[in-house]
């Protein structure tokens, strides 16, 4: 096999079967022996990854597959005591304040760079809500040998096993929390290598050095268990889902991001979990409470994750009533927050909104500071699904639509397929609504109840919508101890079995 040691401007590369795309001249320039060139199947795009970062990739995952192997003969209370080992840390003054000071440096470099900070800042909240996270998993059961099923036949059984799934490669955005959550693999009997975005990594070296390293020694366990791939390239991130050593490859952040990590994921022969576009749609029927709508809005837009309202949708008979009733509740989550709000009005929608929204300005906050827009802005229908990545000031798309029927056919034709929640006072409409709303997280109030830790008392690593698909035989929200396999082990009462 000869090795690809040079790229030519201009190079043709079969991608997809039958198709052909060109190596660009910056990627063609910048190639070296030993750098390798990853091909997106499903798009032709071309990266590269050079050698460096494919070793920082694979070194990691060796190290975490060696931790996993040792990992069988550990005994459960040393994960417990882990888990309790990496909290006290955090609980410490003087160890969060090692953390406290890189964060700012972090939080620093990003607004200097004009980037989003709000999911960056590791406040006390943030700090409170790892701690208690890693003690929930400090007392749950392992789930490492327990038996699901047991066949008995004459003279023998067969018994279902949980056991551990290998190496979770996980790659999200700055949010150093998902870094001490993501460690609720090893309550499974799994391992983990992380990749941070480079805005949080100054943060996440600081958790490792003074926090989670140390814990991993205090309770016996390999160093391996949970490591960091320790650069802020993207090319890090693609070399560590290109390796097939992976049991199951975790991505969060923006949707083309998570996209492209799991097509090469999926390349590679790894499972993906995909963890990518947001946004949550409210729907209001003739029947809904105008007190209850008005309230979900407001507690569905406190601030921007992936199940902020994002989308709502309101019937024509009742519009001239409630869009009033919605921008209320937009107007005081606006100015409980500081900066006003900012609404997106999908074509057809526009009588229904008051026309001076569409000409007074007002300052919306983002990501490189306060900027003059309008309040109201037309939106083109087929623009539904767009996802609003809002900093402090909530911004909405709003659809008045004929009935339910319409805004259900909208939801499954344009958005992620994530979250989605119908305001309205019959029963039978709401589970007509359950049954044909094609998303995994479906409720009848707000939709900020959409994460593990709140819902289901379980420190989240994630939340799929069902853009590429429904997930098989799991929920929405990926948990550490949602991460094993099943193996059968069979148990003879006597030696004379003969099939």
């Amino acid at each position: 096999m000869t090795e690809l040691t040079q790229l030519q401007p201009g190079m043709p590369i079969l991608y997809g079967g039958n198709r052909l795309t060109q190596v660009p001249v910056e990627i063609a320039e910048r190639f070296r022996p030993g750098d390798r060139l990853l091909v997106v199947q499903r798009t032709g795009e071309l990266l590269h990854v050079p050698q460096a970062q494919w070793e920082i990739a694979a070194g990691a995952v060796r190290r975490a597959l060696d931790a996993f192997h040792q990992l069988g003969a550990v005994e459960d209370e040393r994960i417990t005591r882990f888990y309790e080992e990496f909290a006290s840390r955090l609980e410490d003054e003087t160890t969060w304040s090692a953390i406290a000071e890189a964060n700012a440096a972090d939080v620093d470099r990003a607004k200097g760079r004009g980037r989003s900070t709000t999911r960056l800042v590791a406040d006390e909240k943030m700090r409170r809500a790892m701690i208690d996270g890693l003690r929930e998993w400090r007392e749950a059961p392992s789930s490492r040998g327990q038996v699901i099923e047991t066949v008995r036949h004459d003279g023998w059984s067969v018994e279902q096993v949980k056991g551990g799934y290998g190496v979770v490669g996980f790659v999200f955005e700055g949010r150093p929390n998902v870094f001490a959550d993501a460690t609720g693999v090893l309550r499974s009997g799994n391992t983990t290598v992380m990749r941070i975005g480079g805005d949080a990594l100054g943060t996440a070296q600081a958790i490792v050095e003074v926090a989670l390293r140390p814990a991993l020694r205090a309770s016996g366990l390999p160093e391996g268990a949970v490591t960091l791939v320790e650069s802020p390239e993207h090319a890090a991130g693609w070399a560590l889902f290109s390796q097939p050593e992976l049991g199951l490859a975790v991505a969060r952040g923006s949707g083309r991001s998570v996209a492209l990590l799991g097509s090469l994921a999926s390349q590679a022969g790894i499972p993906v979990s995909l963890h990518g576009t947001g946004g949550a749609w409210i729907v209001a029927d003739a029947t809904a409470d105008p007190k209850w709508l008005r309230s979900v809005v407001y507690h569905s837009t406190d601030r921007k994750v992936c199940n902020t309202l994002n989308v709502l949708c309101l019937p024509r008979s009742r519009a001239g009533e409630w869009v009033p009733v919605a921008l209320d509740a937009l107007e005081e989550r606006g100015e409980k927050l500081g900066h006003g709000y900012k609404l997106h009005v999908a074509e057809g929608s526009e009588a229904y909104v008051p026309g001076e929204l569409f000409t007074r300005t007002a300052g919306v906050r983002r990501a490189e500071g306060v900027v003059e827009e309008p309040v109201a802005e037309v939106l083109p229908n087929d623009q539904l699904g767009r996802e609003w990545e809002w900093e402090g000031t909530p911004e909405v798309t709003l659809k008045v639509v004929e009935d339910t029927d319409e805004a259900v056919a909208l939801f499954n034709a344009h958005s992620p397929r994530f979250a989605a929640s119908l305001v309205s006072r019959d029963p039978a409409a709401r589970e007509r609504f359950f049954r044909a709303v094609d998303s995994p997280f479906v409720g009848n109030g707000f939709t900020r109840w959409v994460d593990g830790q709140y819902a289901l008392n379980r420190p989240e690593l994630g939340l799929s919508n069902w853009e590429y698909g429904r997930l098989f035989a799991r929920s929405g929200i990926l948990s550490g101890d949602s991460v094993y396999t099943v193996r059968l082990r069979v148990k003879q009462d006597h030696p004379d079995i003969h099939r």
